[in-house]
């Protein structure tokens, strides 16, 4: 039995080897939570070389407490970074206050109290199995952004952990004659090496899942979003401006649409350089997103021109939007952008069960050209009357 279990560990340190090195090699260009998992993986890998190495050096001698030490900084110390990963891969800033703080008490105190074979298993085992619980915690909770089941195979893979883990720490603290030694022919470490070997494969398919998850989200950010401003390109507003528009027909709730043009946007790429044009894009397109509603669509048409969809909007709501959005204009965009900044803008309403988005926008576009051709910086309503003017 305790070559069947040694040989069980050797398995799984060359395991988390292999997948410390294959990871960077089948993920290729990777963001911070891929760079936090592989950093992870390679720190546990380290810590599981060092805890066999441990184990060829005189028993508590000074290299077996360095050794075992420096272990238990890696297999926590990676534990918690893939906690951050983890995290991130859900959609959440990267805390994992509690397992950073584990990975850092745990190993001092397991250094400091090496001579007591007691205190070290217990001390080890249970902090690590809390560490466990509490990286698996958020995993149960509901993603901010939605995910596959990769993270119930690493909530499995964490609990399975978990549990051969505390009950490790049970015996080792409480029952030290039953369990004298990290390889002795005892059931729970033959179940904890059969558990450790199994797990790590669990571990590996979900995070490489979790990051295809996660490069499946940024193609669809490529494929939606505008890649200067960060609003909805033209395609994706229009798809998802034509479903707010069915919905607002067949509840019979109003709708507006508004065309917004920046105003000589060509002097400022003249005179200031392309670069202050896209900071002067970047700048409207947060300034839109941030006075619009929940529900509302912000859309990057073309060039210079943006389009909101305000739902549950009557023409009064969209002039004050229009309003906000000119005051704040004035006021901000000489302090940010070193220069003034003004649009002109049409607006049209939905007008009855029959009417498409097609048709609002050559109406708002209508609109838009016609504030322009009366001196630009304002905004004209489906009856050509002119709402503001700054």
């Amino acid at each position: 039995m305790p070559n069947d279990i040694q040989s069980l560990l050797l398995a799984l340190t060359v395991s988390m080897l292999t997948m410390a090195v294959a990871l960077p090699a089948v993920m290729g260009q990777v963001n911070a939570a891929a760079r936090r998992a592989q950093a992870g993986v390679a720190l546990q890998a380290l810590g599981w070389v060092l805890l066999l190495l441990s184990g060829v050096v005189q028993a508590d001698s000074m290299a077996d407490r360095l050794l075992s030490t420096l272990s238990m900084f890696g297999i926590t110390g990676g534990l918690a970074l893939n906690a951050t990963a983890f995290d991130l891969w859900c959609g959440r800033a990267a805390h994992a206050r509690m397992p950073m703080l584990i990975a850092l008490v745990m190993p001092v105190g397991y250094g400091l109290g090496f001579s007591s074979y007691a205190f070290r298993v217990g001390w080890a085992n249970g902090l690590l199995a809390l560490q466990m619980a509490l990286v698996a915690a958020p995993l149960i909770r509901k993603p901010a952004v939605p995910v596959g089941r990769w993270r119930w195979l690493l909530v499995v893979a964490l609990l399975a952990q978990m549990v051969v883990t505390a009950w490790r720490g049970v015996l080792g603290g409480f029952f030290t004659a039953d369990f004298p030694a990290f390889l002795w022919p005892h059931p729970v470490n033959f179940v904890f090496a059969m558990v450790a070997n199994a797990t790590a494969v669990l571990s590996l398919a979900g995070i490489l899942l979790a990051h295809r998850d996660e490069a499946a989200r940024a193609l669809e950010r490529l494929a939606t979003l505008d890649g200067l401003t960060g609003v909805l390109n033209r395609r994706a507003w229009l798809l998802q401006a034509n479903t707010e528009m069915e919905v607002s027909t067949r509840y019979n709730h109003p709708l507006a649409v508004l065309m917004i043009d920046l105003d000589y946007f060509k002097q400022i790429n003249d005179s200031r350089g392309h670069e202050a044009g896209d900071r002067a894009l970047q700048f409207v397109a947060k300034a839109l997103q941030a006075a619009v509603r929940s529900g509302d669509l912000v859309g990057r048409y073309g060039g210079e021109e943006f389009c909101v969809l305000m739902n549950h909007a009557d023409a009064a709501a969209a002039s004050a939007f229009d309003r906000r959005m000119r005051m704040y204009l004035t006021d901000a965009a000489p302090r940010e952008l070193g220069c003034g900044l003004s649009y002109s803008a049409g607006i049209a309403m939905r007008t009855s069960a029959n009417d498409t988005l097609a048709a609002m926008l050559r109406r708002a576009d209508a609109m838009l050209y016609a504030a322009k051709a009366q001196g630009r910086a304002c905004t004209l309503d489906a009856q050509g009357l002119q709402l503001q003017r700054f």
